[in-house]
């Protein structure tokens, strides 16, 4: 950083820098270490909103541009934060353990070590022909186990303890060890089933899963189940 030719202060020596300018130096440093250890693409707690700027899911906190949000995962608020978020996770984990060694019949892995969620991205779709919305999920485990492929679940909000039940939401669940599972909140509509509307895929190499959910148009999904009005597959 420059401190000459600043006001009070000799030819050739350096003059005291003013609160902005070091708050400035500073952000700019700490941007820079956290493009050293940080992929915003796979960040879980990155999200850009409509409007342009940039939030912290995990602090709750708004930020003008990338620089800032990325000084701010440098900052105490966010590292504690992550440490909570942490613990919390490894005693659920440990509970949600020991009450599966309750039923008879299963079988739990004592010594297996979670190693925190996956990174992801999910994009909004819509099928070009039918018109069809959707979700696509994007997840990068690069720790994965070997010889391990993710697993997908949709779970209804009555069968979920962590929220209140609401019949309007459902819940896509994706497992894959030794990450956590990934739980996403979807709206309850029926999945289109059909060839090529929902799919998954595994790339080994980029140790990337992918998502493709569609969902059933209002029509198909409220007359589904009626004979004579259901759509043709």
């Amino acid at each position: 950083m420059d401190y000459q030719n600043r006001a009070g202060s000799k030819f050739g020596g350096g003059g005291v820098a003013s609160r902005s300018a070091t708050n400035a130096d500073r952000r700019e440093r700490l941007r820079k270490l956290a493009l050293e250890t940080i992929d915003l693409d796979k960040d879980p707690y990155f999200f850009k909103n409509h409007v342009g700027s940039y939030e912290c899911r995990l602090c709750l906190t708004v930020h003008q541009n990338d620089g800032s949000y990325l000084a701010h995962t440098q900052g105490r608020k966010h590292q504690t934060n992550l440490a909570r978020r942490a613990a919390r996770e490894e005693k659920e984990g440990k509970n949600r353990q020991n009450a599966m060694l309750a039923i008879p019949g299963i079988q739990v892995r004592r010594n297996l070590i979670k190693i925190g969620r996956p990174g992801y991205k999910i994009t909004k779709i819509r099928d070009p022909l039918t018109k069809q919305i959707g979700l696509f999920f994007q997840l990068h485990y690069p720790e994965i186990t070997p010889d391990i492929v993710p697993r997908v679940r949709f779970m209804s909000a009555f069968e979920q303890k962590v929220e209140n039940p609401d019949k309007n939401y459902q819940y896509l669940l994706v497992a894959a060890e030794p990450y956590e599972t990934c739980g996403f909140k979807l709206q309850s509509r029926e999945v289109d089933r059909r060839d090529g509307r929902y799919w998954t895929w595994f790339d080994k190499d980029s140790k990337e899963f992918w998502i493709q959910v569609l969902f059933k148009s209002e029509r198909e999904d409220r007359y589904s189940g009626v004979p004579g009005l259901a759509p043709r597959r």
